[in-house]
């Protein structure tokens, strides 16, 4: 499969590009992009999520009243569960989430999600281009030359470039990321997948 190179204007430049088939055109494998997506996102959970039960709970232990003869149920101390400011019963304790997956079913997993997105046309590539400074509206009319505004967009650069990262950072529907970032979910997670003509040589060398 082979895609026009444009330039940052929405035009060609003459020049073309073959995906390789062992990273854009393989049989996506489903199950794959589930077990590595899921890891992600499990990996993001910082698992901090805690509640004071009962011991933790500072107030005075003493007994509220005698056991028997008041003919109500018995309480112990103010921390009790059943009071408003008690401890809480079987509260969320801090949890690792994190899980290993193999390097291979990752790989796997990205090679399947790029596939997808060669198969519904949705990866574009862009000659190497710089930003004199950060400017939002550069970035925004880079988008609209390229027809891809209206697009949830990730945008794959060969090595980290500051004006671009900051140019783009207050668009809610952008992320820009290197090759070595490049991962299944926001692959998956994009509509639009735009690589710069470098970052994609790198990709393909790699692989």
């Amino acid at each position: 499969m082979e895609l026009e190179v444009l330039d940052i204007a929405g035009k060609s430049t003459g020049k073309k590009v073959k995906l390789s088939k062992d990273i854009f055109g393989i049989e996506p494998n489903d199950h794959a992009i589930y077990l590595d997506v899921k890891q992600i996102m499990t990996n993001r959970r910082q698992g901090t999520h805690k509640a004071k039960e009962r011991a933790e709970i500072k107030g005075s232990t003493k007994k509220i009243k005698k056991q028997k003869g008041t003919g109500t149920a018995r309480f112990g101390s103010i921390k009790n569960p059943i009071f408003r400011g008690g401890g809480r019963v079987f509260g969320p304790r801090p949890s690792d989430y994190r899980n290993k997956l193999n390097k291979k079913i990752k790989e796997l997993a990205r090679k399947s999600a790029l596939s997808y997105k060669a198969m519904n046309k949705q990866v574009m590539v862009v000659e190497d281009f710089s930003l004199e400074q950060p400017k939002t509206k550069d970035f925004v009319n880079i988008q609209k030359n390229l027809k891809i505004d209206d697009k949830k967009l990730v945008f794959v650069l060969n090595e980290r470039n500051k004006n671009v990262y900051l140019s783009s950072r207050n668009l809610q529907n952008s992320k820009i990321i290197t090759v070595s970032e490049l991962n299944t979910y926001d692959i998956m997670n994009a509509t639009a997948l735009l690589f710069v003509e470098s970052s994609l040589d790198v990709l393909q060398t790699k692989a």
